[in-house]
């Protein structure tokens, strides 16, 4: 597998990129949600809705979480931009052996309260209208046993356009406080999700 790394050069102009990115193509960014910083390693989770995704979750590291930036991305993917393995992504291949050593790696990096893990439990792309969410095992494996360890943070990124040309993102955040265990997370990213949804769907100009 891939490990992370964190070039000299790449690693620094990644998040002034993303940034000027996000300036360029969107009307706005809003941050709905707070996080109460506890030093501890982070875990954050969201809806893996497309190729903007890790823009993303690299704007909420540079303005909410503000630790060392890890990503899982599939290993077919990483090895064509090979770009994003020296931004902090990490490959894993589905169906494979190395999965194992992939969430085995996942965990490990949470040792470190300096380290964030970006991933998408329920590995794969999903339409950015979908309202339902089932989670893979994988995220079970990595905070099994943690709790109190690690600060699990969930996101929903949702975006519309209203009456600008540029769409508005609206990222939303809520830590979970519940028990490490799959149903459970599952269960309370679903109803986050819906709670996002309804608040979404009042926004008017």
């Amino acid at each position: 597998m891939l490990r992370s790394k964190h070039h000299f050069f790449i690693y620094p102009f990644f998040q002034r990129y993303t940034l000027w990115l996000l300036y360029r193509h969107f009307h706005n960014v809003t941050v709905e949600g707070s996080f109460s910083d506890s030093g501890k390693p982070v875990v954050l989770i969201g809806n893996h809705i497309g190729w903007w995704d890790g823009f993303w979750g690299m704007y909420l590291k540079l303005k909410i979480v503000k630790r060392k930036f890890h990503f899982m991305m599939q290993e077919d993917q990483l090895l064509r931009y090979r770009f994003f393995n020296y931004t902090g992504g990490f490959s894993i291949k589905r169906n494979s052996r190395q999965v194992i050593e992939s969430l085995q790696y996942a965990a490990s990096l949470l040792d470190n309260p300096d380290n964030m893990v970006l991933m998408y439990p329920q590995g794969k792309l999903q339409s950015l209208y979908s309202d339902s969410f089932i989670f893979e095992k994988g995220i079970e494996r990595i905070i099994k046993g943690r709790d109190g360890e690690v600060q699990l943070l969930m996101s929903v990124n949702m975006i519309d356009y209203l009456a600008h040309p540029k769409p508005s993102l609206y990222i939303y955040i809520r830590e979970y406080n519940g028990a490490f265990l799959l149903g459970e997370l599952e269960e309370a990213y679903n109803n986050f999700y819906a709670d996002c949804l309804a608040v979404q769907k009042t926004r008017t100009e």
